[in-house]
């Protein structure tokens, strides 16, 4: 009983804790009380049970975008052992358009931090931190084992070396002058462990001269048709000359292209060498949403040229009542209000067939450090010339920072490229799935036109013109809704009052 009082807890209690049951636990508790429960034994053992109890909770690398894969985490916000609230900032993740900051769903202690800041490529699900409960001890916590950190191999420290074919070799390992080192794709290394074959005997055809399964099938096939008779050398001779002689440079094979050795971070590049650039989980999603809009979406363009001379007195009259605005700002709105008119080209390609749009939501494409991303004007029929205006500002910014919230970015009925700034008169762009048009932008350039006066009297007067070309999807908006497209749009960007 004394046992009992100690701990704070009635017999029947502690016959639960320690796992007896029946009309002996009480008494077999008072016994083992006698020898095996002193007062800081007890609170010992009853803390060490409430530790094996401790179920953190577990904090994934979370899906913040609809093309998301992997992540970054740039920067922890929080320190293991620092007590979190739900909704306050744990850490910041960049995704495959922004760095978004991630929120705590739960209060506690974070209790582990699993990935440290500036790990890279970290897959979807893969558990970055821990959070326990407050109260419970959080410097013993122990990671999950059902879900582990990600490879070490997602954080790269510099560049990795070359494979070497995993060949039986003497223990010197030392080049022999005039000797090709190949590197073999694994399949390619099995094919030719198989046949006995040397892979110097072949072509390499992969990119930087690995030799790949296509090149040792074209081996064996050879050894087959009896074209080639000289085998792998097997490694039973292990006697090496003192003084061996290099080949002739006649018999080393012939390669479609040089292999490139990589460069040294930190070091002068040797001639014939290249430096890996790491790309960013944005790039990287950039590059494979571009190969798959032009291989999978047939593009169609057409090109006019705009009148802006009225658009340009038009906001020079606004810049002189203080209000800022660009020639950019009145193609948005001259887009969104013709997308109004007919809106057969407000809609986008759902894998089946079309699906018209129900808003006019506006993408602007800016470009960033780390790539294009495409910022979006919502509703922008609504809007006005300024508030326009006041929007692209405000989310070029936030583009350029890596600040955009998703909901800032996804989504969007139509796009708009404006390369006029960089001095480019006219160029081509991407469509952006699953939207079915992007209006590609040139600069602004005087051209000598011959008009007539009121009287008919012929004269050369100078415009200020700009060539726009509009990519569409085939599938939905074909060459004559294109060319219809671009007429109301020429006519209601040569007429600002249309915009108002």
């Amino acid at each position: 009983m004394a046992a009992s009082w100690r701990l704070g807890c009635e017999p029947r209690l502690l016959s639960y804790l320690l796992g007896f049951s029946g009309r002996r636990s009480v008494g077999l508790v008072r016994e083992a009380a006698r020898w095996s429960f002193g007062r800081a034994a007890s609170w010992r053992w009853f803390h060490s049970t409430r530790r094996l109890q401790v179920d953190p909770i577990k904090i994934l690398m979370p899906s913040l975008s609809p093309t998301m894969e992997e992540g970054n985490i740039v920067k922890w916000l929080k320190k293991e052992g620092e007590a979190v609230s739900a909704g306050d900032a744990l850490c910041e993740i960049e995704t495959d358009k922004a760095v978004v900051t991630l929120d705590a769903s739960d209060d506690g202690i974070l209790a582990k931090i699993v990935v440290e800041e500036g790990t890279k490529n970290i897959r979807l699900g893969s558990l970055i931190g821990l959070i326990v409960e407050e109260g419970e001890d959080w410097k013993h916590v122990e990671i999950p084992k059902d879900v582990g950190p990600p490879s070490p191999a997602s954080k790269p420290s510099g560049p990795l070396p070359s494979p070497e074919p995993q060949i039986s070799v003497p223990v010197k390992k030392e080049h022999t002058p005039g000797t090709l080192q190949l590197r073999l794709s694994p399949a390619a290394r099995n094919i030719l462990e198989k046949h006995a074959l040397d892979a110097s005997l072949g072509t390499a055809t992969g990119p930087r001269g690995i030799f790949t399964k296509e090149d040792a099938l074209k081996l064996v096939q050879l050894k087959q048709t009896g074209k080639i008779t000289e085998s792998r050398p097997t490694p039973a001779p292990v006697a090496t000359p003192t003084a061996p002689s290099p080949p002739p440079a006649a018999a080393g094979p012939s390669y479609p292209r040089p292999m490139f050795p990589i460069s040294t971070p930190g070091q002068p590049n040797a001639v014939g060498t290249f430096t890996e650039i790491p790309a960013s989980n944005i790039r990287r999603v950039i590059a494979k949403r571009l190969t798959e809009s032009k291989s999978t979406v047939p593009h169609a363009y057409a090109t006019a040229d705009c009148d802006v001379g009225a658009v340009l007195k038009a906001r020079h009259d606004l810049v002189k009542d203080d209000i800022k605005v660009s020639v950019n700002d009145f193609i948005i709105k001259a887009a969104a209000v013709t997308l109004k008119q007919m809106p057969h080209v407000n809609v986008s390609w759902d894998g089946e067939g079309p699906k018209q749009l129900p808003f006019i939501d506006i993408s602007v494409a800016v470009a960033t450090d780390k790539g294009l991303i495409t910022p979006i004007i919502k509703d922008a029929a609504a809007k006005g010339i300024r508030e326009i205006a006041d929007s692209v500002k405000v989310l070029s910014k936030k583009a350029r920072d890596g600040k955009l919230l998703p909901e800032e970015y996804q989504g969007g009925s139509f796009s708009i490229s404006n390369l006029g700034m960089f001095g480019i008169d006219e160029f081509t762009a991407v469509i952006n799935p699953p939207q079915a048009c992007i209006l590609a932008v040139g600069r602004f350039r005087p051209v000598l036109k011959l008009t007539e006066d009121e009287e008919g009297n012929a004269k050369l007067q100078q415009h200020q013109l700009i060539t726009v070309t509009m990519s569409s999807d085939s599938r939905v908006v074909d060459d004559e809704l294109a060319t219809r497209f671009l007429e109301s749009f020429k006519a209601n960007l040569e007429n600002p009052i249309r915009l108002a």
